[in-house]
């Protein structure tokens, strides 16, 4: 291939913006961290209250 056959390349990355709703990594990322909290408040009360999550909601 000769110079004047060479495709032509970007030189600028264009930034597009981050999605307001729907799957994108901060959505991901902070619901993945409200899950660890409620899973550590889950373990906290059973073994505060040394009851299950069914019998502290009334269900058994």
């Amino acid at each position: 291939m000769t110079q004047s056959q060479t495709p032509l390349q970007p030189t600028v990355t264009p930034k597009l913006s981050q999605p307001k709703f729907g799957f994108n990594d901060y959505a991901e990322r902070l619901n993945g961290r409200a899950a660890m909290i409620g899973f550590a408040l889950l373990l906290a009360i059973e073994y505060i209250t040394d009851q299950g999550l069914l019998a502290w909601l009334g269900l058994r």
